[in-house]
């Protein structure tokens, strides 16, 4: 299983709407990328490791794939309808990962 993170900084004017990303982007990456995406879970931030401190991230989702084959064959296919919504949503260009799951 591998999962992959897109992880948005939180940087100075970063702006994120987190109602358009949870009701209209992420149901269009569920469809698109169906039946590949395993799963998927998001995240967002609300303070970092010290009291009072401000998150690394404003917003981190995990998407789960069986293989990074997988996860390829499917974002290939549709990414850059995926990629392009981005602007719809945030100023703040994600920072992508591919890990593959331990535990």
């Amino acid at each position: 299983m591998i999962k992959v993170g897109v992880l948005y900084p939180n940087t100075e004017g970063c702006n994120f709407d987190m109602d358009y990303y949870c009701d209209r982007h992420l149901p269009m990456v569920q469809k698109l990328l169906a039946p590949a995406l395993k799963g998927v879970a998001v995240e967002q931030g609300i303070g970092g490791g010290a009291p009072g401190s401000s998150p690394a991230y404003v917003v981190m989702c995990h998407l789960l794939f069986e293989s990074v084959e997988a996860f390829q064959a499917a974002f290939g296919m549709h990414g850059e309808k995926i990629v392009s919504d981005i602007s719809n949503y945030t100023n703040v260009q994600p920072t992508i990962q591919v890990s593959e799951v331990k535990l």
